[in-house]
């Protein structure tokens, strides 16, 4: 933890001194990138299937799966996907589909239960994903039982977080994966946290959407009376770790640092500066005083359309009716912040790249994670293995 705050006091450091003279990190030139990218079907196809469905995504929070037997079953990107913890604890995810007809067999939503039934013939499947009844089956032949599992998609669990990957046969390690990012959230025990709710908003081209967590440029503009009241605009630290960025965001008040020892300074997350955490391909992650809002971010169905799903997590469960209404409705006040201001200029975005007005967006010095971000998508879609693999240090 000492190392892990020594770096947290580093980015402190340097977002005060940013506040101080009015300056940010920087990428060591502007970048252009088409307006095709956000707007070709052919490319948004091939970011689905070679990102999207290739990489591990965040699909769930262990605290939404706590108990042996605990389930969640969940659309992504138009592919059902079934999530169970086992008796064993261990989470496991499937195509959530009985492979006799191909029917869903789990609701949509949450639960507990050791096995499904699919509603349409009525063969069971244990909660291993493994076949355990045939509906009369003296009368149905006897076919490959092996054959007649669910399909189970690579999946694992660290550190609070449950990785899926879409296709099946895949190798996983979610420690692996969040490379320097797994301490940050091994730090934060999220797996102890209380899970409170979720509600969904529809964006643009995820690109788009993502491109607005990038950057603290646009704050004075668009967040005039709200984030801007906290976090001065275009002053932020970034850090990338593989694919993945960590960006600070120093408030108003970060010249409190000063009256601390320096020693201090990596335990002052939001008591002078925030930090986003960026997992790509699909979430993010801001951490209140009081709450986490986390974002997961889903393309589709069309290229000019993402569903985000906003969880909202507190470390401890508020004691007491009253306490939980008020932090519900701080809740809806982050999400109406984003939907309402983010989201919304972002539908204005697509409209106008749509509109032909020009070829490129063009991203500054001083946008350096959205132009680290574009780097490693277009690492990830060159099959040829010509992309240098993108690095930012901070």
């Amino acid at each position: 933890m000492t190392e892990l705050y020594d770096k947290y006091a580093n980015a402190a450091e340097r977002m005060l001194h940013f506040v101080e003279t009015k300056t940010t990190d920087q990428a060591a030139d502007v970048m252009r990138v088409p307006v095709a990218d956000y707007l070709d079907q052919s490319r948004f196809d091939d970011e689905i299937a070679r990102i999207f469905k290739r990489l591990p995504l965040m699909l769930a929070l262990t605290i939404e799966l706590p108990e042996p037997n605990d389930y969640k079953a969940m659309d992504v990107m138009g592919r059902p996907v079934l999530i169970t913890r086992g008796k064993d604890g261990k989470a496991r995810a499937f195509l959530n589909v009985c492979k006799h007809r191909a029917m869903h067999l789990a609701p949509e939503g949450k639960g507990n239960c050791a096995r499904f039934a699919c509603q349409y013939h009525g063969w069971t499947y244990a909660n291993d994903g493994k076949l355990i009844g045939i509906a009369e089956a003296s009368t149905f032949g006897d076919p490959d039982r092996q054959a007649l599992h669910l399909t189970e998609l690579p999946c694992d669990e660290a550190a609070g977080l449950i990785f899926v990957i879409l296709t099946p046969d895949l190798p996983i390690n979610a420690v692996e994966w969040m490379g320097g990012m797994y301490e940050d959230f091994a730090a934060l025990k999220l797996a102890t946290w209380y899970y409170h709710k979720s509600k969904p908003m529809k964006g643009a081209n995820w690109k788009v959407a993502y491109d607005g967590y990038l950057e603290g440029y646009h704050f004075q503009a668009a967040h005039t009376n709200t984030v801007a009241t906290r976090s001065p605009s275009n002053r932020a630290s970034y850090e990338g770790f593989g694919p993945h960025i960590r960006l600070g965001f120093p408030q108003n008040s970060i010249t409190r640092l000063k009256e601390l020892p320096r020693e201090e300074w990596g335990r002052q997350e939001n008591k002078g500066y925030d930090f986003i955490r960026m997992l790509f391909p699909n979430m993010s992650f801001f951490l209140a005083p009081e709450m986490g809002q986390l974002a997961q971010l889903f393309p589709g169905p069309n290229a000019n359309q993402n569903t985000t799903v906003m969880n909202y997590i507190f470390p401890v469960k508020p004691a007491t009716p009253e306490a939980l209404e008020t932090l519900d409705k701080m809740c809806d006040f982050f999400f109406d912040v984003v939907e309402e201001e983010d989201y919304f200029l972002g539908l204005k975005v697509q409209n106008g790249l749509e509109s032909g007005a020009m070829t490129h967006q063009t991203f500054g010095r001083n946008e350096p994670g959205n132009q680290f971000f574009h780097k490693w998508v277009a690492y990830y879609l060159d099959e040829s293995g010509s992309t240098p693999v993108p690095v930012m240090k901070g």
